[in-house]
């Protein structure tokens, strides 16, 4: 296994969009937030002068996939610059706070979120032991936060090469939602072995994560790429022959549940009748035991009854909206991570090989 390197940066070569700078970024007291409901039509930043703004950002789907993570972790350097004149007390009292309403953006990511702005809390306090406040503190956050995506991204690095074997030189992917790091780790490892792979992405609504946000990076990166309808999947497994449909997950639970964007439950069906093998990649989170843990996210139907903001529906027509749904551990044939591919039925081995590692 390559060692983690802190002055390497790994979003070396990926596209535009997973370039750091252009997940989420804090510089000089504000926040910059690529907005990620229009791009690529329009390239557009939001700008956060405040934590709650940040917050705020995330649950409305400014960034979405692994950017509210980065968001967050940025979002905690900025509530520092907020009180970076204030008191050790005050400061930690508004750093809690800080913590609490950036964790808690959207329910169904909140275990995950609360260790990155547990991980910003533990270098507030660590700080203030050691007089570090104000200017001084506001960079250990940003570096912090830098070291947390870079950290990321190197994992999707060691977990790449695992999904890479999977595909056949020429093969053909299908994807669902934005997997973000791994779509941009999985292209560089398939170009570095001469795999020119081709990419099926269905459209995701209400938001067009797959069309806009994953169709952008693979061709951003020089990738053969197709964006179908969603209700599209199984018909073109058969007549484009997909070689294997992968995803990342919101949360894997220990026993083996995926919780990802809605409709994955859906392509994954197809995939088994039609004998493509499903793969995600992520890694099973203690904090979720089973799916009795996990809240899935009901969001505005009025996001359902509109397409890109045009309203597309009858008044009087009702809509509904789950973020996410479930796939059942049987559906799945692999999932992928730093250390390798782990059966969706035996995860406890992740915890026991990471310890061991």
């Amino acid at each position: 296994m390559k060692l983690y390197d802190p002055n390497i940066r790994y979003d070396n070569d990926m596209a535009f969009m997973l370039r750091y700078e252009n997940v989420a970024w804090y510089e000089d007291g504000t926040v910059r937030i690529l907005d990620r409901r229009i791009y690529p039509v329009k390239t557009e930043f939001i700008t956060c002068t405040r934590h709650e703004e940040v917050a705020q950002a995330i649950a409305d789907m400014v960034t979405q996939s692994a950017g509210p993570y980065v968001a967050a972790a940025m979002g905690m350097a900025l509530a520092a610059y907020e009180v970076r004149d204030k008191g050790k007390d005050k400061l930690l009292a508004h750093m809690e706070r800080a913590a609490y309403t950036l964790s808690h953006a959207r329910p169904t990511t909140m275990a995950r979120m609360i260790r990155v702005t547990e991980r910003a809390l533990n270098i507030v306090k660590d700080s203030i032991e050691k007089d570090m406040l104000g200017l001084p503190l506001v960079e250990a956050l940003q570096a912090n936060a830098l070291d947390q995506v870079n950290h990321n991204y190197y994992r999707m690095s060691l977990s790449a090469p695992y999904l890479a074997e999977q595909i056949p030189l020429g093969g053909t992917v299908m994807t669902q939602c934005f997997a973000e790091t791994i779509i941009g780790a999985l292209l560089k490892e398939c170009r570095n072995r001469g795999n020119e792979i081709r990419m099926i992405c269905p459209e995701t609504r209400p938001y067009f994560q797959g069309a806009r946000l994953t169709a952008s990076v693979a061709c951003d990166m020089g990738f053969d790429v197709t964006v179908i309808s969603d209700n599209m999947p199984a018909y073109t497994m058969r007549t484009k022959k997909v070689d294997v449909f992968t995803s990342a997950a919101d949360v894997i639970t220990v026993d083996g549940h995926i919780v990802n964007k809605v409709g994955t439950l859906q392509i994954a069906l197809a995939a088994q009748y039609c004998g493509v093998p499903y793969f995600v990649t992520g890694t099973p989170n203690p904090a979720h035991p089973d799916m009795s843990s996990v809240k899935i996210e009901q969001r505005d139907q009025n996001l359902v009854l509109e397409s890109m903001g045009t309203k597309i529906t009858m008044d009087g027509v009702k809509g509904y909206y789950p973020a996410f749904d479930e796939c059942p551990p049987k559906l799945c044939n692999g999932v992928i991570t730093d250390l390798g591919i782990y059966s969706p039925f035996n995860l406890k081995q992740y915890f026991i090989d990471k310890e061991n590692a």
